[in-house]
Order: structure tokens, then sequence, then C-alpha cells
């Protein structure tokens, strides 16, 4: 009977730790807009999971966000990038709304795509993708920020630095969602 009881204790923990290790992980890695996500990954050719952690990063899912800066959407796409990114793949900036789900998906995969075509390392594109690409092209060429001109051994911008390791983190886990 104590052995029955122990088993039984023992059930009961590993259930409430399985379900509430899936409560943690919903809440902080939602799985949410999975079509639009890979339609969008293969039309840019960039990875699901990397399109997934920067939206979970950026808006945290939340489709109507917007910035104090002024970036809109689940991928946070500042109108002026939206409009240039737009002019790049033949779409009209004033007939979409960065606040549609699928649509800022799919830019936000667009611009992914050109930053990946500018930069080599995915680590510098994603820097790029938060504090613009002009403005790490000017500390690849730093010394103290870049050896070799490809890849940032340090990120002058707290903002950025912290945004790379909340990226990283969050890619983590979806590149077990996205096999």
């Amino acid at each position: 009977m104590r052995t029955f009881l122990s088993l039984s204790v023992i059930f009961m923990c590993s259930v409430m730790l399985v379900f509430g290790l899936g409560c943690f992980c919903n809440y902080y890695y939602p799985v949410k807009y999975q079509a639009e996500i890979i339609e969008a990954s293969k039309e840019a050719n960039i990875s699901p999971a990397l399109l997934a952690s920067i939206i979970n990063v950026e808006s945290g899912y939340k489709k109507d966000a917007v910035s104090n800066k002024g970036a809109v959407g689940l991928m946070q796409i500042m109108p002026e990038t939206a409009e240039w990114v737009c002019q790049k793949i033949g779409w009209k900036y004033g007939e979409i709304d960065l606040k549609d789900e699928k649509t800022s998906i799919r830019l936000g995969a667009e611009y992914l795509a050109i930053l990946n075509s500018s930069f080599s390392n995915q680590e510098t594109m994603i820097c790029a993708y938060n504090a613009g690409p002009t403005k790490v092209k000017s500390w690849l060429i730093q010394e103290a920020h870049s050896s070799d001109g490809k890849t940032l051994r340090s990120i002058p911008y707290k903002e950025t630095s912290q945004y790379l390791n909340k990226v990283k983190k969050s890619l983590r886990f979806y590149q077990h969602r996205y096999k």
C-alpha cells in the first residue's frame, strides 16, 4: 500500500510538472500563425524557427502591437522599412496593413531575406533587424567591435545585445517546433 501511494504521488507530481512546463512554454513561447510563418519562410528562404523567434521577441505575438518608436505589427516593422521592402518585392505600400498578421509576417520574412544577403552571419543579421543595417555595418568596420568585418565580437548597444540573446533563447525552443 505504501509503495502504491508513493508511486501515485510521484505520478501526480510528474503530471503536474509536465502540465506546468507546458503552460510555461505556451506562455513564453506561443505557437501561433504557423501556416503563415511556414508559407512566408518558404517564400523568403528563411528559417521558420527564426521567423517565429523574432515575432515572439518583437511583439509577443500581438498583431496590433505598436512600439513607442512607431514599429507596427507582429514583426514590429517601421513604416519606412515596410515601404522599402514593398518596393523590393513589388507590393504597393499604400495597399498594405502592417497590423495584418499575414502581411507583417511576409514583410518581416522578406526583410530578413534582404538582411541575410547583406550579412553572412545569422547573429549579425539579427542585430541588423533590431538596430538597422546601416548601424551594424558601421560596427563591422570598427576593430573594437569586429575583427573580420562579418561577425560582431561586441555589440555597442545594450538593447541590441539583449535582443540578440532573447532571439537566440527563443530560437532554441522554436527549432524544436519547426523541424
